[in-house]
């Protein structure tokens, strides 16, 4: 054996993970490091300065607002200008409102309407940014192994998130809060340096547009002219709503009043993420043909944290229901990001996201709005069940929908990226009979 044939191979990349799939990937984590601890701190900030829980969730509320109203317009400014330079935009936003945020916290006494102020303008931010980063992910893969390079970055983000939650928490307990915002801030600084460096070339130039309102009402044509778009969209605005003010409202206060308090209920947030991490691995390997039916039936086991909280369950049956549900969220979400990839002409996709980012925030300030009265009126346990049976209904009604139970994957890139609106999902193409 010679000395060249004995030398260990050189790692290389596979070929689906290209420069730009890697340069979001690496973005991605680093934002996810700094984002998730910066969630914690502006908590703590607010609590510091005196605030309450309602003050709390004002400053919450303060970056939703702005993120509901935003997107769609968000969505076509990404489809009609470069969307890298939307990104970076939005990072650049980011950088400057976490660090203005920063320095104020760390000079003490900042006010409440400054604080909202701050947290709108990076909610404001997040409304460009996520159209485009979706469209922009989903413009940097191709071939047959796009299920498995969606699952990868998917890993890797919620890996950092996981991570960035214990890491940001400690901080702010050593450090105090205003540091970990600066800290977010140069998170934001490093991730729109590397997106700067995307390489745009392979995507068509744009199209003059008719205007903003045109470029919307091309959006929403491709999504109502799509049964299994929309319907899955409608269904999301209903299930993150009723499991974000079950997870966000009641889950803290089952934990205080049955579990033990705060600690518990930390450890099930990390068992769901450690549960979307074990989802992503899950999804590197395995390529359901029929992704959508596959994903929409991983929607069900969401309805079990409410149900586990309603009984309520221990605290290692609770561990283990939000572990679950994880994993199937993450099915879910990799199915539903290899579906747009198939389906959706790559001159919209950022549209086509938007309608999707929004039909899933708009209605969780509502949901989480009427808890409380819900369990005034109804109790706490019945309204944890109302959150269970509304997600198992509007899951059953999607899996009435033709295309989502039919649609497949797809083996070979089919030449104008997507079947016409009217034309059966999936039609195109040979099914990856795996």
């Amino acid at each position: 054996m010679t000395s060249s044939a004995a030398a260990p191979k050189r790692l290389r990349r596979p070929t689906w993970a290209g420069r730009n799939y890697t340069l979001l990937t690496a973005a991605s984590v680093v934002t996810s490091l700094g984002s998730q601890g910066a969630l914690i701190a502006a908590a703590f900030a607010v609590l510091d300065a005196g605030g309450d829980g309602g003050d709390v969730g004002l400053v919450a509320a303060a970056r939703t607002l702005p993120l509901v109203l935003f997107l769609l317009i968000g969505g076509a400014v990404a489809d009609r200008l470069p969307r890298h330079r939307v990104m970076v935009a939005a990072n650049t936003l980011n950088c400057l409102s976490q660090g203005a945020f920063a320095v104020l916290v760390l000079a003490g006494e900042p006010q409440l309407w400054q604080m909202m102020l701050l947290t709108a303008l990076g909610g404001t931010g997040q409304a460009f940014f996520g159209p485009a980063a979706e469209g922009m992910l989903m413009s940097s893969v191709s071939g047959d192994q796009v299920a498995r390079a969606f699952a990868l970055f998917r890993l890797a983000t919620q890996g950092a998130g996981l991570g960035g939650a214990a890491v940001g928490g400690a901080m702010v307990a050593v450090i105090g809060p205003g540091w970990v915002l600066a800290v977010d801030a140069a998170a934001f600084a490093v991730a729109g340096a590397l997106r700067a460096f995307l390489d745009v070339s392979h995507i068509p130039p744009r199209e003059p547009g008719e205007g903003l309102l045109a470029d919307l009402r091309d959006g929403w044509r491709e999504v109502v002219g799509r049964p299994w778009l929309w319907s899955i969209v409608a269904q999301f605005s209903v299930v993150v709503a009723v499991v974000g003010a079950a997870e966000s409202v009641y889950g803290p206060l089952v934990a205080r009043d049955s579990l033990g308090g705060a600690g518990p209920w930390g450890l099930a947030l990390g068992a769901f993420g450690a549960g979307n991490v074990g989802g992503a691995i899950l999804m590197m390997r395995w390529k359901p043909r029929r992704m959508l039916l596959a994903g929409t039936l991983c929607v069900f086991p969401l309805a079990m944290p409410s149900a586990a909280l309603a009984v309520p369950l221990s605290v290692a049956g609770l561990c283990a229901v939000m572990f679950v549900s994880g994993v199937a969220l993450e099915v879910f979400g990799v199915s539903w990001m290899t579906a747009l990839h198939q389906e959706i002409p790559e001159d919209r996709l950022s549209r086509v996201s938007a309608y999707d980012w929004f039909g899933s925030v708009s209605m969780v300030p509502l949901a989480t709005a009427l808890a409380g009265p819900a369990e005034e009126a109804f109790g706490r346990t019945a309204s944890l069940w109302g959150c269970t049976v509304l997600v198992i209904v509007v899951t059953a009604a999607v899996l009435c929908v033709s295309d989502v139970r039919n649609m497949t994957r797809r083996t070979k890139e089919v030449v104008q990226g997507a079947p016409a609106i009217g034309e059966p999902a999936g039609s195109k193409g040979p099914a990856d009979a795996s």
